[in-house]
């Protein structure tokens, strides 16, 4: 394929808030054309009745899930489905000679039976499992380019492991010692009704949950152990907080030998050099949410604590755009070989 010709792109799951934002960060993508929007549950109903903002933006019906359909009409299938359903999808759509890029965890835990405690749900062919590249832009991207299947980071371990990935791979901190408390908005928890997002249930509260049960849990521990070249194990904690968009992720590690807090900015900043979505910030700024909501940006800070001996990391991110439907553009972008921000510039929302 060309690399000036325009890309044909069908979204599977088109009706949960991670296939909506995929149509929202599309329509402006200058390569890239929608020529299906996929929801079995829906199919014939026009995608504007069931989200209005879309109203003379896309106008198209939902389509029913036919594979051969698919196969010629797209190029390039997005699969932003719940656990369980993408694992006997996504080979379909590859036999067809689509490539995929999975929003979905089904692909991303190497092992099967990890999977299966965590996910509860049976694992994906393990052919398959081998065959996804693991698309964590800043850190994977090189192993996007050219290939057919891409599998989307789940959206805590990408803020976590962006805040945590340079500071491991230079053995600055102790990795027995990580601790990671993480906050994200009520979208995170999707588009079905549940008693958990419930207005009344959310509003003026702050909740832990899955506490030492996450399923991102191994998936951070996967890469944290790839990067460290040992087994990596973390105390992982998530909390919903009452607002719609945003991940912050909080973590504390005990720092081995000598740095300063300058010298962990100045780490950061030289690893993530020449990527322009993870912007770090000034010694002792630390970043909010809604600096980046609406946005594919990351954003950190640090603290080190000269009583303790421990560094606090705060990354940010919009869990809908960079922890999920963001950074799928952005492996679409480097599969496809193209510049990595194409049609993913946008300014964060504020206030």
């Amino acid at each position: 394929m060309a690399v000036d010709s325009m890309v044909r792109v069908a979204i599977i799951g088109s009706t949960g808030y991670g296939g909506v934002e995929l149509i929202r960060l599309l329509q402006a993508h200058p390569r890239v054309n929608i020529t299906s929007v996929i929801s079995s549950s829906s199919a014939g109903v026009p995608i504007s009745k069931g989200f209005p903002h879309l109203t003379n933006i896309v106008e198209q019906d939902l389509d029913d899930l036919d594979i051969e359909i698919i196969a010629r009409n797209a190029d390039v299938v997005f699969t932003a489905t719940p656990s369980g359903v993408s694992t006997p999808l996504v080979p379909k759509l590859l036999q067809a000679g689509l490539k995929v890029i999975d929003l979905s965890g089904d692909f991303r835990i190497k092992d099967g039976e990890v999977y299966e405690q965590w996910y509860k749900h049976p694992a994906a062919d393990s052919a398959y499992v081998e065959q996804a590249v693991y698309g964590l832009s800043e850190v994977y991207g090189d192993e996007v380019l050219g290939v057919d299947f891409v599998s989307n980071p789940g959206c805590f371990p990408t803020a976590t492991l962006l805040g945590l990935i340079p500071a491991v791979e230079a053995g600055w901190i102790d990795t027995s010692s990580i601790i990671i408390d993480a906050k994200s908005g009520v979208s995170g928890a999707g588009r079905g009704l549940s008693l958990t997002a419930h207005y009344a249930e959310i509003n003026e509260n702050l909740r832990a949950y899955k506490v030492n049960r996450h399923q991102h849990i191994p998936e951070i521990e996967q890469v944290l152990s790839d990067v460290k070249g040992e087994q990596v194990t973390v105390t992982f904690t998530t909390h919903l907080v009452p607002m719609t968009r945003g991940i912050m992720s909080t973590m504390y590690a005990k720092v081995t030998g000598e740095h300063t807090q300058e010298e962990f900015v100045e780490l950061y900043r030289e690893y993530y050099k020449g990527r322009s979505f993870v912007r770090v910030r000034d010694n002792g700024v630390w970043p909010a949410t809604k600096e980046v909501s609406g946005s594919n940006y990351c954003d950190m800070g640090f603290q080190l604590d000269d009583r303790t001996g421990r560094i606090t990391i705060i990354s940010v991110i919009d869990n809908i755009v960079k922890g999920a439907s963001g950074q799928a553009i952005q492996n679409l972008n480097l599969m496809m070989g193209w510049e990595e921000n194409l049609g993913l510039g946008y300014t964060p929302v504020y206030p």
